[in-house]
Protein backbone atom coordinates (compact mmCIF):
# COMPACT_ATOMS: atom_id res chain seq x y z
CA UNK A 1 0.00 0.00 0.00
CA UNK A 2 1.05 3.79 -0.61
CA UNK A 3 1.68 6.08 2.37
CA UNK A 4 -0.36 9.79 1.91
CA UNK A 5 1.18 12.92 2.72
CA UNK A 6 -0.51 15.95 4.06
CA UNK A 7 -1.00 18.50 1.57
CA UNK A 8 1.06 20.43 4.27
CA UNK A 9 3.51 18.55 4.00
CA UNK A 10 5.94 20.09 0.99
CA UNK A 11 9.27 18.53 1.84
CA UNK A 12 7.57 14.78 2.67
CA UNK A 13 5.96 14.87 -0.39
CA UNK A 14 8.69 15.92 -2.48
CA UNK A 15 11.02 13.24 -1.03
CA UNK A 16 8.45 10.72 -2.26
CA UNK A 17 8.21 11.49 -5.46
CA UNK A 18 11.86 11.92 -6.10
CA UNK A 19 12.26 8.36 -4.36
CA UNK A 20 9.19 6.38 -5.90
CA UNK A 21 8.49 8.54 -8.81
CA UNK A 22 4.72 9.30 -7.65
CA UNK A 23 3.37 10.65 -4.70
CA UNK A 24 -0.54 10.57 -3.12
CA UNK A 25 -1.94 13.83 -1.25
CA UNK A 26 -4.17 13.87 1.21
CA UNK A 27 -6.33 17.39 2.07
CA UNK A 28 -6.24 18.86 -1.28
CA UNK A 29 -9.90 19.03 -1.50
CA UNK A 30 -12.64 18.33 0.89
CA UNK A 31 -15.71 16.63 0.18
CA UNK A 32 -17.87 19.49 -0.69
CA UNK A 33 -15.75 20.28 -3.51
CA UNK A 34 -15.45 16.44 -4.63
CA UNK A 35 -19.21 16.42 -4.40
CA UNK A 36 -19.66 19.15 -6.95
CA UNK A 37 -17.28 18.16 -9.19
CA UNK A 38 -18.89 15.11 -9.32
CA UNK A 39 -22.13 16.90 -10.25
CA UNK A 40 -20.14 18.77 -12.91
CA UNK A 41 -18.75 15.68 -14.50
CA UNK A 42 -21.77 13.34 -14.49
CA UNK A 43 -22.94 16.57 -16.59
CA UNK A 44 -21.22 16.57 -19.02
CA UNK A 45 -20.64 13.02 -19.66
CA UNK A 46 -24.54 13.28 -20.03
CA UNK A 47 -24.26 15.97 -22.57
CA UNK A 48 -21.70 14.35 -24.41
CA UNK A 49 -23.93 11.03 -24.90
CA UNK A 50 -26.76 13.17 -25.71
CA UNK A 51 -24.91 14.94 -28.43
CA UNK A 52 -25.22 18.45 -26.41
CA UNK A 53 -21.16 18.55 -26.77
CA UNK A 54 -19.90 17.72 -29.56
CA UNK A 55 -17.92 14.54 -30.66
CA UNK A 56 -14.17 16.52 -29.71
CA UNK A 57 -15.10 15.45 -26.16
CA UNK A 58 -15.78 11.85 -26.41
CA UNK A 59 -13.66 9.09 -27.05
CA UNK A 60 -12.31 8.60 -30.42
CA UNK A 61 -8.66 6.93 -29.64
CA UNK A 62 -8.48 5.30 -26.77
CA UNK A 63 -11.71 2.95 -26.51
CA UNK A 64 -13.76 0.70 -28.49
CA UNK A 65 -15.87 2.98 -31.11
CA UNK A 66 -18.40 -0.19 -31.53
CA UNK A 67 -19.13 0.05 -27.87
CA UNK A 68 -19.51 3.58 -27.37
CA UNK A 69 -22.15 3.62 -30.91
CA UNK A 70 -24.80 3.40 -27.76
CA UNK A 71 -23.79 6.06 -26.55
CA UNK A 72 -25.21 5.01 -23.11
CA UNK A 73 -21.99 5.70 -21.48
CA UNK A 74 -18.98 7.11 -22.71
CA UNK A 75 -15.22 6.02 -20.16
CA UNK A 76 -13.99 9.52 -20.98
CA UNK A 77 -14.85 12.86 -21.56
CA UNK A 78 -12.71 15.00 -23.23
CA UNK A 79 -10.84 18.80 -22.39
CA UNK A 80 -13.56 18.25 -19.15
CA UNK A 81 -12.42 22.21 -18.55
CA UNK A 82 -13.39 23.66 -21.47
CA UNK A 83 -16.76 23.24 -19.79
CA UNK A 84 -16.07 23.48 -16.48
CA UNK A 85 -14.93 26.02 -14.23
CA UNK A 86 -14.62 24.15 -11.20
CA UNK A 87 -12.79 21.96 -12.77
CA UNK A 88 -10.05 23.97 -14.07
CA UNK A 89 -10.08 25.61 -10.45
CA UNK A 90 -9.62 21.98 -8.71
CA UNK A 91 -6.74 20.92 -11.36
CA UNK A 92 -5.37 24.40 -10.60
CA UNK A 93 -4.64 23.86 -6.67
CA UNK A 94 -2.25 25.88 -5.28
CA UNK A 95 -0.45 23.29 -3.19
CA UNK A 96 -0.38 20.75 -6.47
CA UNK A 97 0.95 23.21 -8.72
CA UNK A 98 3.35 24.50 -6.13
CA UNK A 99 4.75 20.91 -5.92
CA UNK A 100 4.72 20.51 -9.57
CA UNK A 101 6.52 23.55 -10.39
CA UNK A 102 9.24 22.76 -7.25
CA UNK A 103 9.97 19.44 -9.51
CA UNK A 104 9.95 20.52 -12.72
CA UNK A 105 10.49 24.11 -12.64
CA UNK A 106 8.36 27.27 -13.00
CA UNK A 107 7.98 26.99 -17.20
CA UNK A 108 6.19 23.67 -16.53
CA UNK A 109 2.54 23.77 -18.08
CA UNK A 110 -0.72 22.39 -18.63
CA UNK A 111 -1.61 20.39 -21.72
CA UNK A 112 -4.99 21.02 -21.26
CA UNK A 113 -6.09 21.75 -25.05
CA UNK A 114 -4.52 19.32 -27.21
CA UNK A 115 -4.51 16.02 -27.56
CA UNK A 116 -6.94 14.77 -24.51
CA UNK A 117 -6.82 17.90 -22.67
CA UNK A 118 -7.70 17.41 -18.87
CA UNK A 119 -9.88 13.80 -19.06
CA UNK A 120 -12.68 12.56 -16.49
CA UNK A 121 -12.48 9.11 -16.87
CA UNK A 122 -15.29 6.51 -15.71
CA UNK A 123 -13.71 3.28 -15.84
CA UNK A 124 -15.79 0.37 -15.30
CA UNK A 125 -16.54 -3.29 -15.97
CA UNK A 126 -19.34 -4.92 -18.28
CA UNK A 127 -20.24 -4.97 -21.70
CA UNK A 128 -21.27 -1.11 -21.93
CA UNK A 129 -17.59 -0.44 -20.95
CA UNK A 130 -14.68 0.47 -23.32
CA UNK A 131 -12.22 0.89 -20.41
CA UNK A 132 -12.26 -1.24 -17.30
CA UNK A 133 -8.29 -1.91 -17.43
CA UNK A 134 -4.72 -0.98 -19.05
CA UNK A 135 -1.54 -2.93 -19.10
CA UNK A 136 2.27 -1.53 -18.15
CA UNK A 137 3.07 1.66 -19.40
CA UNK A 138 5.28 4.73 -19.37
CA UNK A 139 3.34 8.06 -20.08
CA UNK A 140 6.58 9.21 -22.30
CA UNK A 141 5.93 6.20 -24.48
CA UNK A 142 3.00 7.53 -25.22
CA UNK A 143 4.98 10.31 -27.26
CA UNK A 144 8.42 9.33 -27.06
CA UNK A 145 9.21 11.95 -30.50
CA UNK A 146 7.79 15.07 -28.67
CA UNK A 147 10.11 17.43 -26.75
CA UNK A 148 7.95 17.87 -23.56
CA UNK A 149 9.58 15.50 -21.48
CA UNK A 150 9.57 14.92 -18.52
CA UNK A 151 6.40 15.72 -17.99
CA UNK A 152 4.29 14.38 -14.66
CA UNK A 153 0.57 13.61 -15.09
CA UNK A 154 -2.24 13.94 -11.53
CA UNK A 155 -5.17 12.29 -11.04
CA UNK A 156 -8.06 13.30 -9.03
CA UNK A 157 -9.56 10.74 -7.34
CA UNK A 158 -13.23 11.35 -7.32
CA UNK A 159 -14.02 7.77 -5.77
CA UNK A 160 -11.84 5.69 -3.32
CA UNK A 161 -10.09 2.79 -5.11
CA UNK A 162 -9.71 -0.69 -3.65
CA UNK A 163 -9.93 -4.28 -5.77
CA UNK A 164 -13.56 -3.82 -5.77
CA UNK A 165 -13.95 -0.72 -8.56
CA UNK A 166 -9.24 -1.34 -9.33
CA UNK A 167 -6.58 0.44 -8.92
CA UNK A 168 -3.19 1.21 -9.70
CA UNK A 169 -0.09 -0.45 -9.72
CA UNK A 170 3.24 0.80 -9.51
CA UNK A 171 6.64 0.01 -9.28
CA UNK A 172 8.41 2.64 -7.01
CA UNK A 173 11.73 3.73 -8.34
CA UNK A 174 11.06 2.24 -11.72
CA UNK A 175 11.04 6.16 -12.84
CA UNK A 176 14.95 5.83 -12.71
CA UNK A 177 15.11 2.52 -15.14
CA UNK A 178 14.92 2.21 -18.50
CA UNK A 179 11.74 0.09 -20.58
CA UNK A 180 13.70 -2.56 -20.19
CA UNK A 181 12.01 -5.78 -19.14
CA UNK A 182 8.34 -3.59 -18.57
CA UNK A 183 5.85 -6.54 -18.87
CA UNK A 184 3.22 -6.04 -21.73
CA UNK A 185 0.29 -6.37 -19.94
CA UNK A 186 -1.04 -7.07 -16.62
CA UNK A 187 1.59 -9.72 -15.43
CA UNK A 188 3.40 -9.50 -12.25
CA UNK A 189 6.10 -7.44 -11.58
CA UNK A 190 8.24 -7.94 -8.91
CA UNK A 191 8.17 -4.69 -6.44
CA UNK A 192 5.23 -3.42 -6.94
CA UNK A 193 2.65 -2.14 -4.82
CA UNK A 194 -0.75 -1.08 -4.87
CA UNK A 195 -1.91 2.45 -4.85
CA UNK A 196 -5.35 2.70 -2.50
CA UNK A 197 -6.31 6.12 -2.81
CA UNK A 198 -9.16 7.66 -1.05
CA UNK A 199 -11.70 9.98 -2.18
CA UNK A 200 -9.98 13.79 -3.29
CA UNK A 201 -6.40 12.20 -2.96
CA UNK A 202 -4.43 13.31 -5.74
CA UNK A 203 -1.54 11.16 -7.13
CA UNK A 204 1.18 12.64 -9.01
CA UNK A 205 3.16 10.68 -11.28
CA UNK A 206 6.05 11.07 -13.48
CA UNK A 207 6.50 10.54 -16.76
CA UNK A 208 8.92 7.48 -16.34
CA UNK A 209 6.94 5.58 -13.86
CA UNK A 210 5.84 2.23 -14.49
CA UNK A 211 2.31 1.44 -14.07
CA UNK A 212 -0.81 -0.40 -14.88
CA UNK A 213 -4.81 -0.06 -13.54
CA UNK A 214 -6.21 -3.52 -12.45
CA UNK A 215 -9.93 -3.95 -13.71
CA UNK A 216 -12.62 -4.01 -10.83
CA UNK A 217 -14.05 -6.99 -9.46
CA UNK A 218 -17.15 -5.50 -8.50
CA UNK A 219 -20.30 -4.64 -11.06
CA UNK A 220 -21.33 -1.12 -10.81
CA UNK A 221 -22.02 0.77 -9.25
CA UNK A 222 -19.59 -0.48 -6.43
CA UNK A 223 -17.38 -1.24 -9.67
CA UNK A 224 -17.06 2.49 -10.51
CA UNK A 225 -13.71 4.51 -10.70
CA UNK A 226 -13.70 7.91 -11.65
CA UNK A 227 -11.46 10.51 -11.71
CA UNK A 228 -10.25 13.86 -13.24
CA UNK A 229 -6.61 12.93 -14.77
CA UNK A 230 -4.17 15.31 -17.36
CA UNK A 231 -0.46 16.51 -17.06
CA UNK A 232 2.01 18.80 -16.39
CA UNK A 233 4.47 19.16 -18.96
CA UNK A 234 8.05 20.64 -19.99
CA UNK A 235 9.97 21.97 -22.92
CA UNK A 236 7.80 24.13 -25.97
CA UNK A 237 3.99 23.88 -25.60
CA UNK A 238 2.19 21.58 -28.36
CA UNK A 239 1.02 23.78 -31.04
CA UNK A 240 -2.93 24.41 -31.31
CA UNK A 241 -3.90 21.89 -33.56
CA UNK A 242 -1.51 19.05 -33.17
CA UNK A 243 -4.10 16.48 -32.58
CA UNK A 244 -4.24 13.11 -31.58
CA UNK A 245 -2.66 11.49 -34.80
CA UNK A 246 0.96 10.31 -33.79
CA UNK A 247 -0.47 9.38 -30.29
CA UNK A 248 0.99 5.85 -29.51
CA UNK A 249 -1.36 3.50 -28.16
CA UNK A 250 0.95 1.13 -26.64
CA UNK A 251 -1.18 -0.46 -23.94
CA UNK A 252 -2.96 -2.98 -23.64
CA UNK A 253 -6.31 -2.77 -22.60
Amino acid sequence: MTEAYAVADVEGALAAFERDGYVLLRGVHDEAEMDALTVEMERLQSEVCTGALDDQHRDVVLGDSATEAEVEHVNYVYYATRHSDLADRIVHADAVVGLVRALLGSDTWLLDYERFGVVYQDSRPGAESAYSRIGWHTDRQSGPHLAVWPSIAFTVHLDGTSPANGFLRVVPGSHRRTTDGLPPAFEPVEGEVAVYARRGDVLLHHCDLWHSAARATEDPPGGVRRHLRGGWYTGAPLAAGHGVADFVKNAQR
